[in-house]
């Protein structure tokens, strides 16, 4: 992680200001801000200085920023309820064939987009359909204030065993096997009492943060280090320090960092995306499915 390109990302005011206006607009419009930072993406793609490397970056810290604020808000005994993980392997498999079968049937009316694919690439963005947004679903939630409430709380739970899909698909579809070093991640469970003793020494400052900042990152690169996805590492490393008094203070400390790093996603998600109409009309269908 280079943080002197996200100093330079940061030192640029122009893409700061389109991002606040587009913000700015869709709220007066009763819409999340994150519908604009979306449409500011579209903006900035276009300054003869974008780099969306630099976005990227940012997009990586908010990421993990958020799964780390999400794991220290989570009990991690609501998991194993089946209301859970069995309602989100129903909905998984039960989205993976009802889309394949849907894109099959429009390859075959005709749909260029989808005509030539092969079954394999079908069915995988059938899957890649039957998972909701992370980021998108806890800002809402975080905006409505209903962070904390029980439909709020199932949410995030179906969201995190979604995540535990998402490493396994990863897993078998790209080959990528854990280390054999993966295993001294469990080292992290009595681990955990020491980094709770030093959180509870720190007090209530700026150590606070930064020390927030290298449980995140150090936990996504540990994971990274041993072949597991990164994002994952800073989400378990929150489940560990959950149940401690300590973890609500620094997951409020952490969260402006994460909104502010958020931004990134959003943009980056308009970087690489070009508005034409054969795009709207795809979204369009999209969105219409989603419904359903």
């Amino acid at each position: 992680m280079h943080f002197s390109s996200v100093a330079i990302a940061f030192s640029d005011v122009s893409w700061i200001a389109v991002a606040f206006l587009f913000g700015w607009i869709a709220k007066q419009v009763k819409l999340p801000p994150l519908v604009g930072f979306l449409l500011a993406g579209f903006v900035i793609q276009h300054f003869p200085h974008a780099n969306p490397a630099l976005f990227e970056k940012l997009s990586d810290i908010g990421i993990t920023l958020l799964l780390f604020t999400i794991g220290l808000k989570i009990n991690v005994k609501s998991l194993i309820k089946p209301h859970i993980w069995a309602v989100t392997t129903l909905h998984t498999t039960l989205v993976v064939v009802l889309f394949f079968g849907l894109f099959k049937l429009l390859a075959w009316s005709g749909i260029s987009q989808l005509q030539g694919l092969s079954h394999n690439t079908l069915a995988m963005i059938a899957f890649a359909l039957s998972f909701s947004s992370t980021v998108f679903v806890v800002k809402i939630l975080e905006d409505k204030g209903e962070y904390q409430s029980r439909h709020g709380q199932i949410a995030i739970g179906i969201l995190v065993v979604q995540d535990i899909f998402a490493v396994v698909f990863l897993a078998f579809s790209t080959g990528k096997v854990p280390s054999v070093w993966a295993l001294a991640l469990f080292l992290l469970w009595p681990l955990r009492l020491v980094i709770v003793r030093i959180l509870n020494k720190i007090g209530h400052g700026e150590l606070l943060v930064l020390f927030g900042f290298f449980l995140a990152l150090g936990g996504a690169q540990l994971f990274e280090l041993v072949s597991l996805k990164g994002d994952l590492g800073a989400l378990i490393v929150g489940l560990l320090l959950a149940p401690f008094k300590k973890s609500e203070e620094l997951a409020k400390t952490m969260m402006a960092f994460k909104d502010l790093f958020l931004l990134g996603f959003f943009i980056s998600i308009g970087l690489t995306g070009t508005l034409t109409w054969s795009s709207v009309w795809v979204a369009t269908l999209l969105l219409i499915l989603v419904t359903f």
